[in-house]
């Protein structure tokens, strides 16, 4: 048995340019690298009949975030809800959460202010733009 060790974060999206400039634009995250996958194999491992999707790796701090754009997309999942099993979020630390939240687009949907929490830490939730939740905390 081989020792797994962490390879990147999968993040599925509408539109991938967008995506791309919101998590560069609002983290300062690098794109490290931007590839297409299609074909037979691609679409059984993934089961999506006739898939090919576009792919950007981001460096984060020595975890990569994978954004993915499926061909053809699927519906979009309902609103997310940290408490549903099933629930999926990133977690991105910052040197201080509430200069971050202070700098954030106010365009950018966030769940609440940043709150500190009884374990002490500062975390912020928001939404990417296709509704995907991004804890942002206290590094």
């Amino acid at each position: 048995m081989s020792d797994p060790t962490a390879h990147h974060v999968g993040v599925t999206v509408s539109e991938l340019d967008r995506a791309v400039a919101f998590y560069t634009d609002t983290f300062g995250l690098e794109v490290v690298a931007e590839f297409s996958v299609g074909g037979e194999a691609f679409a059984d491992a993934v089961d999506v009949a006739g898939a090919s999707a576009a792919f950007a790796h981001l460096a984060a701090e020595g975890v990569r975030v994978e954004l993915v754009e499926y061909d053809p997309g699927g519906e979009p999942m309902p609103e997310r809800s940290l408490d549903r099993p099933g629930a999926t979020h990133l977690g991105l630390s910052v040197d201080d959460v509430e200069a971050f939240h202070d700098d954030l687009d106010p365009a950018v949907e966030t769940l609440s202010e940043p709150r500190t929490t009884e374990s002490g830490t500062t975390i912020l939730f928001l939404r990417d733009p296709d509704g995907n939740l991004v804890e942002v905390l206290d590094a």
